[in-house]
């Protein structure tokens, strides 16, 4: 899954650089208290840091309203913190997306929203984008309590990179424009670029804020209306998210909600006759029914990224503390929850052995902990079937012989926590080589050339994204063309931006979220034709 990337960084996080002052506990500060002493802590896991936030929102936002599902059924989001139940969600189902897009099309075919000027919708954008900022910590708890995700991450990194691309795209909604054409003949031609209508968002649980505005930013800048489904394991935040856009001024319709379960609320998504485009971040089996569902129904284009099992390779003139520091923030950033995590590590044979020990001795020293903690790099997995599904792949990895160098164990006695766990002697055609985990679990391979490496690299069904450690330019840029991955990173890691296209090649999916691609993923192309008579040139 996703940014899908699923979590963006701010850059002096993600790269070599040193942090800035006024971030006091950055992912490379890995001199805290080793992991063991916060094993059998229970303060580590058993108790807030913060005051946990009221629940304020927890129906279906439909037409400008919160509502319940017309079955009336609820689910039951999780702390995986604690194991408990935070809230009782209103569980939408087919009938309720049927309403959802009946407002969503009724905002589009009549409505204010396509037909305001850029520079109108941009100023409610904007204004959206100050009222998270002003709920800021709110929001962060919201998502730290649903998704076990870091409270410190989630309040200076991941929504201030949200609210940047819902600035960004408001900043792009009045630059919305076609083309003049030269034809042959007394004809003048001109392309418009129009809003392509309802689009049905399906968004994962690894990076809930990003995630929402990295799909509906470019969206309503294209003018268009839609609906969304958040994650059933995290559905909050997206349902504030839509309080504070009404109290921004977007107007019903455009912005409509829906929780539920991808067998029927997202089901009935891919698959409606009145919605024009779907996007989709998830995994590769439900992008392909997805795919499968638009295609039976009115064909309608669908963007999907599909996940990765992205290769971080280190030549042997790297600067090994530095790329040990890397590839292990490449992997446990978020739990591992990334579809861009540096999964499979290649490392030159010179430096392995070295490489190696300083690589275990820092995953040691990764600790794990409450989010809300400050000192915690590394909270639970998203929920008990994630949790179960990385340690069946550790058993695999064991089982079919690679060394198990740290970890692989659970955290306490309570919540989804899980150890940083490397294997090395892994071989490219076991399990744990080829299938995304989605959890802090790292395989560790060596190389010997630079041409083993671009065949390793690229021996994977998926091409999301890949990382390059060397000091050599020659080196970065061969490897930089040849790793067949939408996105690739030279001596640094999870650097994104707002600008810069995001998706994936092979299985990894197709379209682009970010940068002026994911933009005209909404705008459709209309070429307009007229006769010219008596003009004085052509």
């Amino acid at each position: 899954m996703f940014l899908s990337l699923h979590i963006v960084l701010i850059n002096h996080i993600a790269t070599f650089h040193l942090p800035t002052p006024s971030l006091r506990q950055p992912p490379f500060s890995l001199s805290l208290a080793p992991m063991s002493a916060l094993s059998n802590s229970s303060s580590s896991h058993g108790n807030s840091f913060l005051k946990m936030p009221a629940i304020k929102f927890t129906k279906l936002f439909i037409n400008g309203d919160f509502v319940d599902s017309i079955s009336g059924r609820t689910f039951e989001t999780i702390d995986p913190r604690k194991e408990e139940v935070i809230a009782r969600v209103s569980e939408g189902d087919k009938e309720d997306i049927d309403i959802a897009v009946k407002a969503a099309r009724q905002a589009f075919d009549s409505g204010p929203w396509p037909r305001l000027p850029g520079s109108e919708r941009a100023k409610i954008m904007m204004k959206w984008a100050d009222l998270v900022d002003e709920n800021i910590e709110e929001l962060a708890a919201l998502d730290t309590i649903d998704a076990g995700k870091l409270y410190y991450i989630n309040k200076v990194a991941e929504i201030p990179s949200a609210t940047n691309a819902l600035r960004y795209y408001a900043g792009a909604a009045d630059k919305i424009h076609g083309d003049v054409l030269k034809m042959n003949g007394d004809f003048h031609a001109y392309t418009l670029l129009e809003p392509i209508g309802v689009v049905g968002h399906i968004i994962p649980w690894n990076a809930p804020s990003l995630s929402f505005f990295i799909k509906v930013s470019p969206s309503l800048a294209a003018g268009c209306t839609m609906v969304l489904k958040p994650a059933e394991q995290t559905p909050l935040s997206a349902l504030f998210y839509a309080h504070l856009a009404k109290l921004a001024g977007i107007p019903d319709g455009v912005l409509n909600i829906v929780p539920g379960f991808g067998p029927t609320a997202g089901a009935a998504i891919s698959s409606h006759m009145d919605i024009d485009a779907v996007s989709f971040t998830g995994s590769i089996e439900v992008g392909r029914e997805v795919l499968q569902a638009a295609a039976w129904s009115n064909l309608k284009p669908v963007s999907l990224e599909l996940g990765g099992k992205s290769p971080l390779i280190i030549f042997n003139d790297a600067d090994i503390d530095k790329a040990s520091e890397l590839a292990l923030f490449g992997i446990m950033s978020n739990k591992g929850e990334i579809c861009v995590a540096g999964s499979r590590v290649f490392v030159q044979e010179e430096i392995y052995d070295e490489f190696e020990k300083k690589l275990v001795e820092k995953a040691k020293s990764w600790v794990v902990g409450d989010p809300f903690d400050p000192k915690s790099l590394q909270g639970p997995q998203a929920d008990r079937n994630q949790l179960e599904k990385i340690l069946s792949y550790i058993e695999h990895g064991k089982r079919e012989g690679a060394t198990l160098l740290t970890g692989g164990n659970t955290v306490g006695n309570k919540g989804y926590y899980i150890e940083p766990t490397i294997f090395s002697n892994v071989k490219e055609d076991m399990l744990i080589a080829r299938e995304e985990i989605f959890g802090p679990v790292l395989a560790l391979m060596k190389f010997k050339t630079m041409e083993e490496a671009i065949k390793s690299a690229n021996n994977t069904k998926y091409g999301l994204a890949a990382g390059i450690v060397t000091k050599n330019l020659d080196t970065a840029n061969t490897m930089s063309r040849s790793i067949r991955a939408g996105i690739v990173w030279i001596n640094c890691y999870f650097t994104v931006g707002s600008d810069v296209p995001f998706g994936g090649y092979k299985m990894s999916g197709f379209g682009r979220d970010l940068g002026l691609q994911a933009l005209h993923k909404y705008l459709q192309v209309k070429s307009v034709v007229t006769p010219i008579h008596n003009s004085p040139w052509l």
